[in-house]
């Protein structure tokens, strides 16, 4: 049950596709998961241009490398979220954003979350991963107060505007992985629970583990997999360092990535607090058998260092499953 270990080239956006290919394959990654940002997958080419995916193909063949997911965090981010301003015009393509109006940059990203799947289809992957958005997060001090009515509306929202994507999800044998993270309609265990209720459970919408939204919040990372087994679409590896003294806040004060007076930060897998064996353990209890991709974010290491690193990391410390189970086992005698 050997998983491939890729790599997120999000943060990696700023480099050519064939860049970050020869890296990752000079690392020892068995493939990409691949946004769509920079040069790396553009949804809109990969469906008008017969030879656009086939040339992605050719160029990760060519540094013996594969894809099982792509991911359309940026885009899938504006499809739910309440207020849409300046920070959603810097992350946007420029088609998506248009004029800026509030309600058609919602629809657009929609419009291309359903392109994103249909995409996905002809690179012959079946997971998107991404986020959602969120009209009830800017409620989350919970002061001034909202009533209940209007954190269900949020998600009802969130159903009304999801569900039409993923029927064309459904429509090209596509599932979406929506990472569990502030700021989204699911950001921790009871809030998921109330995102997948609110699209009736559907299969098209699973989850994306990544443990390290988890840690910083004083969640259970190996509970939420148990919890959610059949949900746990792709998994993303990137690890959290907690430095809860007093001074330091879970908030992150307003304060730079790496400051060392914020209360937690990203940093390389292996280096902070994610419990990775436990992880592992209950990955391989669920029947896990997708890709196990690192996303490298820590703005204290130079991510030449981190990337390969991080790999090595993985692959010291992820392992099968037994061939046979214990129960097996004596049940046969043996």
């Amino acid at each position: 049950m050997s998983r491939p270990v890729t790599l997120f080239t999000g943060q990696w956006a700023d480099l050519p596709f064939e860049e970050v290919c020869r890296l990752a394959s000079g690392w020892g990654y068995d493939g990409l998961e691949i946004a769509c940002g920079g040069d790396h997958f553009e949804v809109d080419k990969a469906l008008a241009d017969d030879d656009y995916v086939p040339a992605k193909r050719a160029m990760l063949k060519q540094y013996g490398l594969d894809v099982w997911t792509i991911s359309n965090h940026l885009v899938g981010q504006a499809v739910c979220d309440d207020p849409i301003d300046f920070r959603h015009q810097a992350i946007l393509p420029s088609r998506i954003w248009g004029d800026g109006e509030p309600e058609g940059v919602r629809q657009r990203a929609a419009a291309e979350m359903a392109d994103t799947a249909r995409a996905a289809a002809r690179l012959g992957v079946d997971t998107v991963v991404g986020f959602t958005g969120s009209s009830t997060w800017k409620y989350v001090a919970m002061f001034p107060p909202v009533s209940q009515a209007v954190i269900d509306e949020g998600y009802a929202d969130f159903a009304r505007r999801w569900n039409p994507i993923l029927d064309v999800f459904d429509e090209v044998g596509v599932r979406f992985a929506h990472e569990v993270h502030p700021s989204e309609i699911a950001y921790d265990y009871w809030t998921t629970r109330k995102a997948l209720d609110a699209v009736g459970n559907r299969p098209a919408f699973g989850l994306n583990w990544d443990p390290s939204h988890f840690v910083w919040q004083d969640l259970d990372p190996v509970g939420f997999i148990l919890d959610f087994a059949d949900r746990i679409y792709h998994v993303d590896c990137k690890d959290t360092k907690k430095r809860f003294d007093g001074r330091n806040g879970r908030l992150g004060s307003h304060l730079a990535w790496a400051d060392p007076r914020r209360g937690w930060d990203f940093v390389s897998t292996g280096h902070g607090d994610v419990p990775w064996e436990e992880s592992f353990r209950a990955l391989n209890a669920i029947g896990y058998t997708g890709p196990i991709s690192v996303e490298w974010e820590d703005a204290g290491m130079d991510r030449l260092r981190g990337a390969e690193e991080a790999v090595g990391f993985i692959r010291r410390h992820l392992f099968d499953p037994p061939a046979a189970s214990f129960d097996a086992a004596f049940s046969t005698g043996e």
